[in-house]
């Protein structure tokens, strides 16, 4: 019974100070965006694009069609595609296509796609360069948003973490908490605070200045990163400032069918994030049973003492939970089953460990790109 009682009181004071002192991370919301300057910036999007036909042309469709006062172009790089990518893409004087040359040992191939547009980017000497994908369907004042953003706080380097899909029954039940766990780890106020370690941003809509890419040794700094956008926020915060939002109408249109694909886009970087270590492994799965299964598990137990504490976490736990439901229009119900969640997304963790140490981790469109063997 003592050992329920300690883990009663640890569940809930870890939730206590994931409410309290956890930068808010919980509290979901858009931050209003800043007067776009008179004076208008040159953008250069780049896009690595692999066996993207079904969703390319909507993201660069969505592009073109952007309200934004100042040059747009845009620089498609087709990752050695082997369906109709480039054709689906579309033709317009604003657009280039790029064809990525082989891909060089120690490099990732999305970051080898990007490094090549940059290439070409350069070309144009844009005062910024948005780092997207070929899945995102910008706002049409997505450019103009992150322009202004990075002009009034002159930022290096800000970042939307865009809406995701949330239409299948997998979706529904997972990806919220996705966005959950994921700002956890990376809190937007301590992005944006200067005198904070914590350095993150989302791939899917990423605007970085040209310089602030040189003074970190260009793209190649980060090559071999399978986690290229939170790599890039660390390396441009050493010496610059970042932000990271949410955006509630830029969205993504990758559909994730099934809890098995959701399952694969969890493992693919998973054991990545926890640097390939058994004992950070080990050490996520016991402060992930402690805070998020034993909550629901201790009211069982028969114990006083830590029957409340479990219901207390769990309170807590909902609470927590429920402005991330409400921004993904979802049921408040569903947070009543973050336990369960949480340990889908335990296991897809040590699936995540497993598929590096047989040689097939990260795998992403028939690329091993983080084999442990």
């Amino acid at each position: 019974m003592l050992l329920f009682e300690l883990i009663g009181a640890a569940s809930l004071g870890a939730w206590i100070y994931l409410l309290a002192g956890r930068g808010g991370f919980w509290r979901v919301s858009v931050s209003p965006i800043p007067k776009l300057p008179a004076h208008s910036k040159s953008v250069v999007v780049v896009i690595p694009a692999r066996n993207e036909e079904a969703l390319v042309g909507q993201a660069i469709a969505s592009l073109l069609n952007q309200d934004y006062p100042g040059s747009l172009h845009i620089i498609l790089v087709d990752d050695h595609s082997t369906d109709t990518t480039i054709a689906s893409a579309g033709c317009d004087e604003r657009l280039s296509i790029v064809e990525a040359g082989p891909l060089p040992r120690g490099w990732t191939g999305k970051l080898w796609a990007v490094s090549e547009g940059l290439n070409r980017a350069a070309e144009f000497q844009p005062d910024y360069i948005l780092l997207t994908d070929a899945d995102i369907v910008h706002a049409r004042d997505n450019v103009a948003g992150l322009v202004a953003r990075a002009e009034a706080g002159d930022l290096d380097l800000v970042s939307y973490m865009v809406k995701l899909q949330c239409r299948t029954l997998a979706e529904r039940a997972l990806i919220p908490a996705f966005v959950f766990f994921f700002l956890k780890l990376y809190p937007p106020s301590w992005i944006a605070r200067r005198d904070s370690r914590t350095a993150g941003a989302a791939g899917g809509s990423i605007l970085i200045r040209p310089s602030a890419l040189e003074r970190i040794g260009g793209i190649a700094a980060i090559r071999g990163e399978l986690i290229d956008d939170c790599a890039l926020a660390r390396a441009v915060k050493q010496g610059g400032s970042i932000w990271m939002g949410l955006t509630d109408e830029t969205r993504s249109v990758r559909d994730y069918a099934t809890f098995g694909e959701i399952r694969r886009m969890i493992s693919r970087n998973a054991f990545t994030e926890l640097h390939h270590s058994i004992l950070l492994l080990a050490g996520t799965v016991i402060a992930m049973a402690v805070i998020y299964l034993a909550p629901p598990l201790l009211i069982l137990t028969g114990d006083r003492i830590a029957a409340v504490c479990g219901l207390a976490a769990w309170t807590l736990m909902m609470i927590s939970y429920v402005p991330t439901l409400r921004f993904y229009d979802r049921s408040v119900a569903w947070a009543l089953l973050l336990p369960l969640i949480a340990l889908f997304y335990t296991i897809a963790t040590v699936d995540s460990a497993i598929s590096y140490w047989t040689g097939r981790g990260g795998l992403w469109k028939g690329r091993v790109q983080d084999a442990g063997r």
